[in-house]
């Protein structure tokens, strides 16, 4: 993209390219583009739909069979099931692959929500929009899908009444909300509690405009989508574009002035003629064509077109969007663009070629020649139970010979009047050349008889391994289709989805996904994630495949028996990947209806076993066993204490006794008795003995546990 600023009127760049020089480079790519495919495509889809349909070939003659086969509607009809069933069936036709470990969970993560944006988030069912597009390109070679973020405004009207002036103030001060109509009147059962005054309520009419972003996929019909004559695929064509019909609705709401739009108010009769010429027959009344009496019905001719231009001047073409109006193209918007939003489905690409070949092209020789064949025979048929007569002029009457009632009379004037022309019925022998362009239709597009879905049993051959072997190789050419629609398809499609889910989506989204609700942030996933297609090829049919599966899953179910369920060969994730490939093969897309994804299982938290009696009865008689321990010492520390206290007791008053004695023995002989040193012995011999006490105490004491 090139840094340069652009103006904010028009989008063009302040230098390089100018305006005028600007308008006619696309306006004669367009016009080269639509003349290639007008003049070149166009008739061959045009041919191809009309033996779809079964119309006439316009070489029937009055009188003779129109029969007709349609052999391309019954092989396209017969190849759509295989292809809707492939595609339909299952969320991962198409899977994201990451480019690195961080990658892992995003990728499962983005496709999901992509396999979730396809079949909830559109208007139009998947399946519908899928058929479509199977169905243009097997008829007319190509089928186109176009995708893009769509930020539509949603409007809702809503009436509200008994509103009080703030509450109506409130709705006026919210942007979303448009109050269109309001009814005031003063109420007599409300008052106001200071004025005592009745309230003045509202009756309004209000409309809330949400804007809502979200990416939308359409099937494009072919006659819309213009390709240079020059391209050979989206990377090297110098212009792709989608030219259409809008009505005026359409582009206002995409952003485009009213007064502008209806300027360039056109039909399709107006193709031819400049904007001028147009609304000259418009104005003047010259145009009596019946217009929608609402202006905002009538239709507009306008391009999308995505063109590689050096608009800069640098020498390199960058890829831009450029959106004109009116049949001479005039440009109305440009702007630098990233990506082509547009799928192609081809059937049978042509090397070095843009579009390449269709069913109907393969058949629509055949279906001519069988419906010659068919009509002969038919002919041949009625000739022969109807022949044709002549009669002697005058001697018949004409009349009785004209009416071909069973059993009518034919008068004649003589014998022999009325001779009739007996041809032989050569039908049958149109029988082989009739087998004969059926196998030339299934050896050109692999459907056959085979192919429809028939029981082995019910077919003619040697033996049911030769059948299988039929079945199979009929079913390759669809097999073929199916991955190519898948490679050039579809995997521009995913990745275009995911460039724009992280390109416009800056919110998480909560959706729903198998029965629980995720929350998808597409803003931290990486947009160049590969994309990969799952669809078989050259891995047998249906059938084989199953066998194989349930093989698998013997053999997995063995081995968990036989090793345990947490096993270095298989594991519960293993077992339900081979169920999930079974059940999208059986054609179940819901698979966890059936069993649930390992890796999300959470298992409970543990629960403590019950309580043993047993235990609870030892832990009850140590409690008691304690109990006595320390009732036991406690009533031995209260000994102890006790004899403490009466030694104590004895020793004071042995001491007081002395001191009596000392005393008395001063008082009466005289003598000094040495108090302090008897005190002195007595203290000694007290706090020995009381360490000894300690001492033998302490080694006598029961452990506590």
């Amino acid at each position: 993209m090139s840094d340069l600023d652009y103006d904010e009127e028009d989008g063009l760049p302040d230098v390089g390219m100018g305006e005028e020089e600007l308008d006619s480079v696309v306006r004669q790519a367009i016009e080269d583009a639509v003349d290639f495919i007008d003049n070149t495509i166009s008739p061959g889809r045009a041919t191809a739909a009309e033996y779809y349909n079964g119309e006439p070939f316009g070489n029937e003659q009055e009188g003779r069979s129109t029969a007709m086969t349609m052999d391309v509607r019954d092989t396209v009809q017969a190849m759509l099931p295989s292809l809707m069933r492939i595609f339909c069936g299952s969320d991962h036709v198409v899977e994201y692959a990451p480019n690195g470990p961080e990658d892992l969970e995003v990728a499962k993560q983005a496709t999901d929500y992509v396999n979730y944006i396809l079949n909830q988030d559109q208007d139009e069912s998947y399946i519908s929009i899928m058929y479509q597009t199977f169905k243009d390109a097997l008829v007319k070679g190509s089928g186109f899908l176009k995708y893009y973020w769509d930020e539509s405004e949603k409007a809702t009207s809503y009436d509200l009444d008994g509103l009080d002036d703030e509450a109506l103030a409130t709705l006026n001060s919210d942007s979303s909300i448009e109050v269109i109509k309001i009814n005031s009147m003063a109420s007599n059962d409300t008052f106001d509690s200071q004025a005592q005054a009745p309230l003045n309520l509202h009756s309004v009419t209000v409309v809330h405009r949400q804007t809502v972003g979200k990416v939308r996929v359409a099937a494009v019909p072919p006659e819309e989508i213009l390709v240079s004559r020059h391209a050979r695929s989206f990377t090297d064509s110098d212009l792709i574009a989608h030219r259409r019909y809008a009505t005026v609705s359409e582009l206002v709401s995409m952003g485009y002035d009213y007064d502008s739009v209806v300027n360039y108010v056109t039909d399709e009769d107006d193709f031819e003629l400049s904007n001028e010429e147009a609304r000259e027959r418009l104005l003047s009344g010259q145009d009596s064509r019946d217009y929608s009496a609402d202006p905002s019905l009538r239709r507009v001719l306008y391009v999308e077109a995505y063109i590689n231009l050096d608009v800069d001047g640098d020498g390199v073409a960058e890829l831009r969007k450029i959106c004109c109006m009116g049949p001479n193209y005039e440009t109305v918007k440009n702007d630098p663009f990233d990506d082509i939003p547009f799928c192609h489905f081809c059937p049978d690409p042509e090397p070095h070629a843009f579009f390449g070949t269709s069913i109907a092209d393969v058949t629509m020789d055949i279906q001519r020649i069988k419906s010659s064949v068919l009509r002969a025979s038919l002919d041949s048929l009625a000739m022969s139970t109807h022949p044709r007569v002549g009669i002697v002029e005058g001697q018949a009457s004409l009349e009785d010979v004209m009416n071909v009632e069973a059993g009518g009379i034919i008068r004649m004037r003589s014998p022999g009047a009325v001779i009739p022309f007996n041809l032989p019925y050569v039908g049958k022998e149109a029988f082989p050349m009739m087998q004969y362009l059926d196998e030339m239709r299934e050896n050109r597009t692999g459907v056959s008889k085979a192919a429809d879905g028939l029981a082995p049993e019910a077919l003619q051959s040697s033996t049911l391994m030769a059948v299988n072997q039929t079945i199979a190789a009929a079913q390759q050419r669809t097999e073929l289709i199916a991955r190519l629609f898948a490679e050039n398809g579809m995997t521009r499609l995913f990745k275009g989805i995911l460039r724009l889910i992280i390109q416009h989506q800056d919110r998480p989204r909560m959706i729903r996904l198998r029965n629980d609700f995720v929350q998808m942030s597409p803003d931290v996933w990486n947009a160049d994630m590969d994309v990969v297609s799952n669809v078989a090829l050259g891995r047998g049919g249906d059938q084989e495949r199953m066998g194989m599966l349930q093989q698998i899953s013997q053999k997995q179910e063995m081995l968990m028996q036989q090793m345990g369920p947490d096993n270095p060969l298989v594991n519960a994730q293993n077992y339900y990947s081979t169920m999930t490939a079974m059940l999208e093969l059986a054609g179940f897309k819901d698979i966890n209806r059936f069993f649930s994804d390992p890796a999300q299982y959470q298992a409970p938290p543990p629960q403590e076993p019950p309580p043993d009696p047993n235990q609870a009865l030892i832990e009850v008689q140590m409690q008691s066993i304690q109990a006595d321990i320390q009732k036991k010492q406690a009533e031995l520390e209260l000994d102890r204490e006790k004899m403490i206290r009466e030694d104590d007791r004895r020793r004071d008053r042995d001491e007081a006794d002395v001191l009596l004695k000392a005393a008395e023995l001063t008082a009466r002989y005289g003598a000094q008795v040495d108090v302090a040193q008897i005190r002195s012995n007595t203290e000694r011999d007290r706090e020995l003995m009381r360490q000894m006490a300690s001492v033998n105490n302490g080694q006598n004491r029961p452990p506590i546990s």
